[in-house]
């Protein structure tokens, strides 16, 4: 596998695209939200099915924004939901965030949401993605960090789900502990302005807990990434079907929590 490219872990199944479509602007990008001005100019890294991009492109009504993504069949519900709220300044292309087709400065913010855990490179990525940034432009990044998620009550089903899914991602070409190395990354692609933050997702109601485990579990034994568990030999069916039932048991705890942590950077290129 070329340092380059890596295999999208999750790929696009049902359960997958149910988590994508939750998200929002205000849910997963609220660290940007304050630097964002009508007229901005935004390329939105790895959209999936459009929904951060949409609200982005809400929040910039005389600007534009464009979604790109490296796979083209995702493109066509972004282009949808786009259409859906009647946002006339959007677009969609295909692109890979390592060769971005587009002139030195074009855009005053790239954004890019759970999109560095899953490349082979994330340091040129991030040198992309600055030189396609306008001077005083930002670059925007936000990550999950798989070993710092946390849960309650304990469970050996999760603790074996959060190795095999680590074990699964690295085979892949990723970095699932991606949030806490942005930082590092963004230094050694010659970034120097960054500003750090964190925030989480917390799932704790009922409602939370059956959606964030039903996804899970479904995920575990149904979409690519139980085909990828499977065929590179790192769990058998029967273990994916105990995980997947770890994960509807937690869901069923009254009290039960779970934490995911976010790394996030916000850089700003100089003139």
């Amino acid at each position: 596998m070329s340092k380059e490219t890596a295999v999208y872990t999750h790929g696009h199944h049902e359960s997958v695209l149910r988590s994508h479509t939750w998200r929002t602007a205000a849910n997963s990008a609220a660290y940007l939200l304050d630097s964002l001005k009508p007229h901005m100019r935004i390329l939105d890294i790895g959209c999936g099915p459009g929904t951060i991009t949409a609200d982005l492109a809400e929040l910039v009504p005389h600007g534009h924004v464009t979604g790109v993504d490296r796979a083209a069949g995702v493109l066509e519900q972004a282009r949808a939901t786009a259409a859906a709220r009647g946002l006339g300044n959007v677009d969609f292309a295909v692109a890979d965030v390592h060769a971005l087709e587009y002139p030195d400065d074009t855009f005053c913010v790239v954004h890019a949401h759970q999109v560095l855990q899953h490349v082979g490179d994330p340091v040129r990525a991030l040198r992309e993605m600055h030189r396609v940034t306008r001077p005083g432009g930002y670059i925007a990044v936000r990550d999950a960090d798989y070993a710092a998620m946390t849960w309650y009550p304990a469970s050996e089903g999760l603790d074996d789900w959060l190795d095999l899914y680590r074990r699964v991602a690295r085979a892949n070409g990723g970095e699932p502990d991606a949030g806490r190395r942005l930082k590092s990354w963004a230094l050694s692609a010659g970034i120097r302005d960054i500003t750090t933050t964190s925030d989480t997702w917390t799932f704790a109601t009922e409602e939370e807990r059956s959606w964030w485990s039903g996804l899970w579990a479904d995920r575990t034994v149904a979409s690519a990434y139980a085909d990828r568990a499977t065929e590179g030999g790192h769990a058998t069916p029967g273990a994916l079907r105990a995980v997947s039932e770890a994960w509807r048991e937690w869901g069923r705890h009254e009290d039960g929590w779970f934490a995911v942590l976010h790394g996030e950077i916000l850089c700003r290129k100089h003139v």
